[in-house]
């Protein structure tokens, strides 16, 4: 089912997410996936590192840390039906 989805009037207004898994660990903490953020405004990415097995809740306290807390909430969140939010 297509939803139409309106063109957005700020660059942090609908944001599409998605997560690439399966890399090789790296970093201090072995990040082992990348949460993708990117603004449909502008089409810019935000890459944030993070572990392949991190929880909807990891996600959530990840995304308000990194990225609410400095742009302010988000009116919509795109997702491609990812496992974790189910």
């Amino acid at each position: 089912m297509r939803i139409l989805i309106q063109e957005p009037k700020s660059p942090w207004e609908i944001v599409h997410i998605d997560w690439v898994t399966s890399l090789p660990p790296g970093g201090d903490r072995s990040y082992n996936a990348c949460l993708v953020l990117v603004k449909r405004y502008s089409n810019a990415p935000m890459f944030l590192p993070c572990h392949k097995d991190d929880t909807a809740m990891d996600t959530a306290i990840m995304i308000w840390n990194k990225v609410i807390s400095y742009t302010g909430l988000f009116q919509n969140i795109i997702s491609y039906r990812d496992p974790k939010f189910t």
